[in-house]
């Protein structure tokens, strides 16, 4: 009997004439994200990824807790592979199972036959199985409709075991869907929003913009933090920190304060933009939800995509902050966000921001001071480098 994980895809099953690409594009982040834990077989069957290791000293649930955000994985389980030989399925279900089966009060026997050539029908299967560890385990009994337990038998090239299988993150997988630029601030919705990209099968960058002295090396740290944590579902983020310190201090001294805002938010698109052109992202990424703060109400939405040149996404803008604070908790970043670090979009904020923004006086008003040479100056002197998960 040997251990093994079952990776069983979802969406992907749909995709047709493309579907080869998306499997092959998963099990390659599969590896890449496994590799630092020892060496593994990997085969593509009937919809599942199957992983053994080949390792004695594999840690199973650091494994487990590394595929469980792969995206384009639904399901999986953590399974024994055995003969497809009654009598070994039997023996290697009490044996696999064991501790859970003698400390619960009920089961049930699931059975899948892939395999139709397998000597016995699913209802067979159940039937047996159930009977001979009821024998085995005289504290169970069989409730099929609320059991504690339910072993399922899954009747394949072999024979698999598992107490059913748990939720994967879904989706589709990272790179099949282009590459994006995240404006990652410290705040809890940027890395939702650049996780929930990611989950379309967007490669994702992240740009954040730092201005010290008004902003810490600690407030850096956090974001770089954020990072990596979205890293576990993203793979490696490719960073970028932008000196913002000039430019805020410019609009500070000559921009309509009810105007800093939304002006501050253009000057980051447009460096965002030619980063991207740089480096070949499709698109920009933020975290804005429709009227949460000033600056996302729709008319100041319409002036910031007035700046820019290439699609911005918005995966968040009709999310409540209660949904965005459930998917940040979910992938482990809301305990990070909330630390009291500011980044630089609190710097200068205005006593009273124009939440109806008209598009024609925020041109005139950044066309009336040239900010050019430092924007320039900006992308000239940003910092890039890649941060992997922890």
């Amino acid at each position: 009997m040997k251990e093994i994980i079952l990776a069983k895809f979802g969406e992907i099953v749909l995709k047709g004439l493309n579907r080869c690409s998306f499997e092959d594009a998963l099990a390659r982040n599969v590896r890449r994200r496994l590799k630092p834990l020892g060496r593994f077989d990997y085969w593509k069957a009937q919809s599942t990824l199957y992983i053994r290791p080949l390792d004695d000293e594999t840690d199973f649930e650091e494994v487990m807790d590394r595929v469980r955000c792969i995206f384009g994985i639904v399901k999986i389980a953590r399974a024994a592979e055995v003969e497809k030989d009654f009598e070994a399925i039997k023996q290697s279900a009490a044996e696999y199972l064991g501790d859970t089966l003698s400390t619960a009060k009920t089961f049930k026997v699931r059975s899948k036959r892939s395999d139709k050539s397998f000597g016995m029908n699913s209802p067979e299967i159940c039937t047996l199985l159930g009977e001979y560890l009821i024998d085995k385990f005289p504290n169970l009994s069989v409730d099929v409709h609320n059991p504690e337990v339910t072993v399922n038998v899954e009747i394949r090239e072999k024979a698999f075991i598992h107490a059913g299988a748990e939720d994967g993150a879904g989706g589709i997988p990272v790179g099949t869907s282009g590459r994006g630029m995240l404006l990652l601030s410290g705040g809890i919705d940027s890395p939702v929003a650049g996780v929930m990209m990611a989950k379309r099968g967007v490669v994702i960058s992240a740009i954040h913009f730092e201005s010290p002295p008004y902003t810490s090396e600690r407030a850096r740290l956090k974001v770089e933090k954020l990072a990596s944590l979205m890293a576990r579902y993203c793979g490696s983020v490719n960073f970028h920190c932008v000196p913002f310190t000039k430019i805020q201090e410019a609009l500070r001294d000559n921009a309509p304060e009810e105007l800093f805002t939304i002006l501050m938010r253009r000057l980051m698109m447009e460096i965002a933009q030619r980063i991207c052109e740089k480096e070949n992202l499709s698109c920009l990424i933020t975290g804005e939800s429709l009227g949460q703060v000033a600056s996302q109400t729709m008319d100041a939405v319409v002036c910031t995509d007035n700046a820019c040149r290439i699609p911005v996404f918005r995966p968040l803008i009709g999310m409540d902050k209660s949904e965005i604070v459930a998917v940040a908790r979910k992938i482990k970043t809301f305990e990070t966000s909330i630390e009291p670090y500011e980044d630089c979009c609190t710097v200068f904020t205005p006593k009273h921001p124009k939440t109806r923004p008209n598009v024609t006086d925020v041109i005139a008003a950044q066309l009336a001071f040239d900010y050019e040479p430092m924007i320039a100056e900006a992308v000239e002197n940003t910092r890039a480098y890649t941060i992997n998960a922890k």
